[in-house]
């Protein structure tokens, strides 16, 4: 998944984006104040946004409310040194999924983000299930009709976001836009390299059954649809 992070603190921002590219394995999008934020958040291609509210040049609330104004429903975890029942109700009502108080724990930080992230894409509970195909998000674990699947982080990232989009045609394009920041040079021969050691890995675990990944050409991927009895 791809994370836009927005915050000016350098230090914390370097730890933020460390702790989300090497726990959940999301790419990650720093920008240091709300104009730049709202520039990157533009291109509408984020799974969650990490926001706080103390920026220069536009501050996160004012950030929130124009992400919220132009129809951009992408989660939101707020950042905030604000306390105070009223200034968190006020955060909610303008658009805030979530909230996390500084100082915070970077697990629970990490804990919400996954949460949100499910949450946004209509998957509450962290087991993503599909043909036979179970995806624990919490473990990053992956199980087809029952046998463990030992996948590269890049290949589990594929096949997490494939899951969250079950009946969608996944082009290359979006792919390498969710999986990778602006820092990767992007090549679609690299996904198609990815995606076939995935579906060869898939695919050997249960060699008799479906393949997992069917390639529309000059489309991209989806799942197999599940055959009708």
């Amino acid at each position: 998944m791809r994370v836009l992070l927005v915050e000016d603190e350098v230090r914390l921002a370097d730890n933020l984006a460390a702790a989300l590219r090497d726990g959940p394995g999301f790419a990650v999008d720093w920008a240091a104040d709300g104009l730049a934020g709202d520039d990157l958040a533009g291109n509408g291609c984020y799974d969650l946004i990490v926001l706080d509210l103390m920026l220069p040049r536009l501050d996160g609330a004012c950030l929130l409310r124009r992400l919220r104004s132009r129809g951009d429903a992408t989660p939101v975890l707020i950042l905030t040194a604000k306390e105070g029942k009223d200034s968190i109700i006020e955060l909610l009502n303008a658009g805030a999924d979530d909230y996390l108080p500084k100082p915070f724990d970077l697990g629970e930080l990490i804990a919400r983000a996954k949460a949100l992230i499910r949450r946004g894409k209509g998957k509450a509970h962290p087991l993503l299930c599909a043909l036979d195909v179970t995806v624990n998000t919490l473990e990053q674990s992956v199980q087809r009709k029952g046998v463990l699947v030992d996948l590269s982080p890049t290949e589990y990232r594929i096949l997490e976001y494939l899951m969250h989009n079950p009946r969608k045609v996944v082009s290359k394009r979006e792919l390498l836009e969710h999986l990778y920041d602006y820092n990767w040079e992007h090549h679609s021969n690299v996904i198609e390299a990815h995606v076939s050691n995935l579906r060869k890995k898939m695919d050997s675990a249960l060699p008799d059954a479906l393949p997992v990944i069917e390639t529309l050409r000059g489309r991209g991927y989806r799942l197999t649809a599940e055959k009708e009895a």
